[in-house]
């Protein structure tokens, strides 16, 4: 393809992503020629698009120690080639979006078999194209590729995101979401505009990653580079204050997308401020480190508590995006703090423990927005009011979902467990900082993290216990079918990778430790030297350890041996009745706790992070409703002020355009007298 490297053996690993996604692009495009045909669709191109996942998870996998790579592609403007580089930190997101998209393509077959009103081809290019821009914001080493390939991204998943374009509310989500994507894309180009400018000593080449790699910035233009991409990344990533689209998009979109959305492209907002703090910039000051724990905590929280108080489960869902997407922010901080003074072992630990949650928040987001994807189709419900019992009607997905569900509580011994334990093992051991009051600072840090997974524990077991357990809330549920056998082939591997990636952290580490040595200079290499796989370790044995085998074992053992023990002891002393309802002697679903009086405490304690209003029923209703509604305040103290301001002046500069010429040639009349005035 053209590539100009002379290492040949460094070249097959970028050649073979490069095939994939060529592949990828093949089967995207196959779905116009069967635009209409949904079984085609479905059962051959959606599988094959698997196949092409699990290839790239391979490839990526045993490439990921490996030395950079940089290939030049024969595409792009004469003068403007693209320019492309498989280091550790793209390969580790391309062995992220390979495992994800495996099972979300899987589960695609199945989900996209269903009648619809939408064009089965259509939908498959339009999902192929969005694996494929994703690839190319890894793979890119300059700004031109970077930014066409984050475009791409942006107007595929928009496409996605509307494809039940006749609801008005879908619409809706869809131009908050692109208007969002557009602001996020000038600010990173802003960015690289930044880098650039302030290095530039000719054309040629002043526009790839390299050429950024070599400047030497002064503190003022890094911080504007800085400040630029922390703004937007971090619209895309769903950052507090500029999060509004996340709770609306992703559950407006098919639940495959939503998967990929939450699972993938977010991280694609963390990969970037990633490559452009560490790699691109030469240096790291302390406060923005602080900035950026401190935003990424305070939306860890916000998320979390907007979580407990959602009805929707797709959108309980996407605020915990929110909520993860802040853990990993403060992760990215403190790693920045650490580096900016030269503790260099602590700052790959955080790193890792970062990179980690990124993988795991990919596998057990991915798997519970297909399982909400399940009960949707099954139930044509998403209120968490009306659903409930579902474990006896649709068994493959409640036990599925259970994993999923206990991994982002983080309980071990599953893989949301493992990167949280390490990130708060990286809090506990920042008391070497030069300046006391940082000192004092991360404990507070440290507690408003432990807050934060401690309220999305209780999150989870609201949304396993509403959909899952007691009794239907409606007798449409008592028809519920379970998931079919891609559906549950696609949920079985992204549960399986929720196990795996929490019984074998260590091997997993061995595998991350290639980036932080790529970033921060140094690798983990205590827990990879001086430990086995059954143990982990982030700094020595007598500090901190966990082994996840061991513990997997215990709780196995302790089960069975109680199971055996009541089975052959008790067996046929215990009575089967009915459980006591307080004296009540109608036992019906009503008695069960709902959705509102899971929300009700945590609706009551931080009341004033919420927008509450009532809509009472009217007294002529003959079926009369109480609605509590809790809203965002931001949309009310930040956007809709900017929406009124941005309809002024649009209504002003209305006023002016009279559509007569006479009065257009008086406006450059005076346009060219002021002009010659100010000359």
């Amino acid at each position: 393809m053209g590539f100009f490297n002379p290492d040949m053996a460094g070249i097959l690993p970028i050649s073979i992503i490069l095939d994939i996604l060529v592949y990828w692009l093949v089967i995207g495009f196959s779905g116009l020629i069967f635009i209409r045909n949904r079984k085609i669709v479905s059962q051959v191109l959606f599988p094959l698009g698997a196949l092409g996942g699990i290839a790239l998870l391979s490839i990526t996998a045993f490439s990921i120690t490996h030395s950079p790579t940089s290939a030049i592609l024969p595409l792009g403007l004469p003068d403007l080639p693209f320019h492309i580089r498989l280091d550790a930190l793209s390969t580790f997101f391309l062995f992220l979006l390979g495992i994800s998209s495996t099972g979300i393509c899987f589960f695609s077959s199945g989900y996209f078999s269903r009648d619809g009103n939408f064009s089965p081809g259509l939908v498959c290019l339009q999902f192929h194209l969005f694996l494929v821009s994703m690839a190319f914001v890894f793979l890119a080493d300059d700004a031109y590729l970077f930014m066409i390939a984050w475009e791409t991204m942006a107007m595929s998943s928009y496409f996605l995101v509307v494809t039940d374009h006749k609801v008005p509310e879908i619409r809706k989500a869809g131009y908050i979401y692109l208007l969002m994507a557009h602001i996020s894309a000038t600010a990173v180009l802003l960015c690289f505009g930044v880098l650039q400018k302030a290095g530039l000593q000719g054309i040629g080449g002043s526009y790839t990653f390299d050429m950024m790699r070599h400047l030497n910035l002064d503190n003022f233009w890094a911080t504007t580079a800085f400040l630029l991409a922390l703004f937007g990344f971090g619209a895309k990533a769903g950052l507090l204050p500029v999060h509004v689209w996340l709770p609306e998009a992703h559950p407006a979109a098919p639940s495959p997308v939503s998967a990929l959305m939450s699972g993938v492209m977010l991280k694609t907002a963390i990969y970037g401020f990633l490559r452009v703090t560490f790699d691109l910039l030469h240096l790291q000051i302390w406060w923005w480190g602080i900035l950026v724990l401190t935003l990424g905590l305070i939306t860890a929280f916000f998320g979390v508590i907007f979580s407990a108080v959602q009805n929707d489960m797709k959108r309980l869902l996407a605020y915990s995006s929110i909520e993860n997407i802040g853990i990993i922010m403060s992760g990215i901080g403190l790693t920045i703090t650490f580096q900016s003074y030269h503790m260099q072992a602590l700052a790959s630990l955080a790193l890792i423990a970062t990179l980690y949650h990124c993988l795991n928040h990919a596998c057990f987001k991915s798997l519970l927005f297909l399982a909400t994807g399940s009960v949707l189709h099954a139930t044509e419900e998403r209120n968490l009011g009306k659903l409930g019992g579902l474990i006896h009607r649709m068994p493959w997905v409640a036990v599925l979902a259970l994993i999923g569900t206990l991994a982002i509580a983080g309980l071990p011994p599953l893989n949301g467990f493992v990167s949280e334990w390490l990130l708060l093992q990286t809090f506990l051991l920042t008391a070497g900082f030069p300046q006391p009051y940082l000192n004092m600072l991360v404990p507070v840090a440290a507690a408003g993290l432990v807050l934060a997974t401690a309220l999305a524990a209780y999150v989870m077991v609201k949304f396993y216990a509403l959909i899952f357990l007691g009794q239907p809330r409606e007798k449409k549920l008592l028809e519920a079918k379970d998931a079919n056998y891609w559906e549950r082939l696609g949920l079985s591997w992204l549960a399986s990778c929720c196990v795996l990636l929490g019984l074998f952290p260590v091997e997993v580490i061995k595998l991350l430790n290639a980036v932080p040595g790529l970033l921060i200079g140094q690798a983990l290499g205590k827990v990879t030297s001086q430990t086995n796989w059954l143990f982990l370790t982030p700094i020595s044995p007598d500090r901190a350890s966990y082994s996840p085998m061991l513990f997997f074992s215990a709780t196995t053992i302790i089960i069975l041996i109680t199971f055996l023990g009541v089975r052959l002891f008790y067996h046929g002393r215990v009575r089967r009745t009915t459980a006591w309802g307080c004296g009540y002697p109608m036992q019906t679903f009503r008695m069960q706790e709902t959705a509102e009086s899971f929300g009700q405490p945590i609706r009551t304690i931080f009341s004033p992070f919420f927008r509450m209003r009532s809509e009472l029923p009217s007294p002529s209703d003959p079926a009369p409703h109480y609605h509590n509604i809790t809203e965002d305040r931001f949309w009310y103290v930040l956007y809709f002020p900017i929406g009124r301001f941005i309809r002024f002046l649009s209504n002003l500069f209305g006023r002016i355009q009279q559509g007569r010429i006479s009065i257009y040639l008086l406006y450059s009349f005076l346009t060219l007298i002021l002009l010659l005035l100010l000359i």
